[in-house]
């Protein structure tokens, strides 16, 4: 099956990497393909966040939608190649002492700090915190 065209390809053309990474994301898998990555959370109230539709930690209602919006690309992917693929999350690695971490962007002020740790079955997503950039 050829991927379909892409039209928010990174260079504005259809890259074929771009288009299995991006496919991954909106590609239901069969259950006998590539598992998804696993997520944890350092702190509960970021897990409860994520899964009690009453609870918002705090946060505007925005915050929380782009949040739980970001962790379903998340529980979804494959690698974290396809959070890069995805130039709207503005996905990268920091620096400094937040070195060994990402960021995620869920808005223009607010980033999703996540680690990625290596486990023997594969790589899981640590969802860190979310913090306001300004």
């Amino acid at each position: 099956m050829k991927p379909q065209p892409s039209r928010w390809s990174p260079n504005g053309q259809n890259d074929p990497i771009t288009l299995s990474v991006i496919g991954s994301l909106t590609t239901p898998r069969p259950p006998d393909t590539v598992p998804a990555m696993e997520v944890d959370f350092e702190d509960a109230s970021l897990r409860r966040l994520e899964a009690d539709q009453e609870f918002t930690g705090g946060f505007d209602v925005a915050i929380v939608k782009a949040f739980r919006k970001r962790m379903q690309l998340i529980r979804a992917a494959i690698d974290e190649r396809a959070f890069y693929a995805m130039k709207s999350l503005h996905y990268e690695k920091l620096q400094g002492d937040r070195a060994g971490k990402n960021s995620m962007r869920l808005n223009d002020q607010w980033r999703l700090i996540l680690r990625i740790r290596q486990e023997s079955d594969g790589k899981c997503v640590v969802v860190v915190s979310i913090i306001d950039y300004h």
